[in-house]
């Protein structure tokens, strides 16, 4: 890999970031031997498909149905490139030509829950599920505005039920404990290590399994997170997962302003249509205020 595609700092946390102010407790360790990869671009072909969806809709001679489903594909394009407001109004028109349209219901609940407008956002996720009780995100994403809403119960709910669909997904395993230690941390952990019994030997997010359930130091987790990384897979995609769950990490031991930090680094990355970076912002958020508290 060149160099200029990837940098290993040794910086500490106030020298981290251009601009920030926070200052780090002296009593939390620096953060050393991050990994900075070049932001995400996005695909060119993204661009072409938008010019070609633009063409189409122009045309008088489409039917609801196509005109429904063109809309759908604009706002999908939108949202991996992280045009959020015109995603929205997007999904919409689809749904106003497809009533039916689950997808776009499952794309308005994501972006009203990254608006933390929840009440929207289980009306639209609620619709999705009813029109497909098999959507194979809808669960997640409802889990996940109530997780955001601090409904844990409800959360949890939706988070079994979507583990339940593929137990060896190491990152429906996370989202579960995340919920699940907001009531139990023991309990929690011991889901935990028993869930983890299901992921692949070789899936590189076993390593955040292992961060959380206390088997991997967070030093030998930033050693090893650019290590084997598939073809099918881009360095900026990991470090957004990387960071994002690192400062939930931190800010289930308090560390703040390290949380800040790791969640500034997930966000840096691009990679709009990844969970981790769609809800950085409400971390980082939320992190700040707690920083703020006396």
């Amino acid at each position: 890999m060149q160099a200029r595609h990837l940098l290993v700092v040794t910086l500490t946390l106030a020298g981290l970031l251009t601009g920030c102010s926070l200052q780090q407790p002296a009593t939390q360790p620096a953060m050393t031997h991050l990994v900075i990869a070049e932001p995400e671009q996005a695909e060119f072909r993204y661009e072409i498909e938008l010019a070609k969806l633009n063409q189409v809709l122009m045309q008088d001679d489409l039917d609801a149905e196509q005109k429904g489903m063109a809309y759908y594909r604009r706002g999908a394009l939108y949202d991996a490139l992280g045009l959020r407001t015109l995603a929205r109004m997007d999904f919409t028109r689809a749904i106003d030509y497809q009533p039916r349209l689950a997808d776009a219901y499952n794309f308005l609940g994501i972006q009203y829950t990254e608006l933390a407008e929840f009440d929207y956002a289980y009306e639209a996720l609620d619709s999705a599920i009813e029109l497909d009780p098999e959507h194979p995100y809808a669960f997640l994403n409802r889990g996940i505005a109530q997780y955001y809403d601090h409904r844990t119960k409800y959360a949890i709910d939706d988070f079994q039920h979507h583990l339940a669909l593929d137990p060896s997904d190491p990152y429906r395993i996370l989202w579960l404990f995340l919920a699940e230690q907001r009531t139990d941390k023991e309990l929690a952990r011991q889901n935990l290590l028993n869930n983890a019994a299901a992921i692949e030997p070789n899936d590189w997010a076993l390593d955040l399994v292992n961060l959380y359930a206390g088997k991997l130091s967070e030093q030998d987790f930033l050693a090893g997170m650019t290590k084997n990384l598939r073809d099918d897979e881009k360095l900026t995609e990991r470090l957004c997962e990387a960071y994002f769950y690192l400062g939930k990490y931190k800010q289930m031991s308090g560390q703040w302003a390290q949380a800040v930090n790791y969640f500034k680094l997930a966000l840096t990355t691009n990679v709009y249509n990844f969970v981790e970076h769609r809800y950085a912002q409400l971390e980082l958020q939320d992190s700040r205020e707690q920083l703020t508290q006396p």
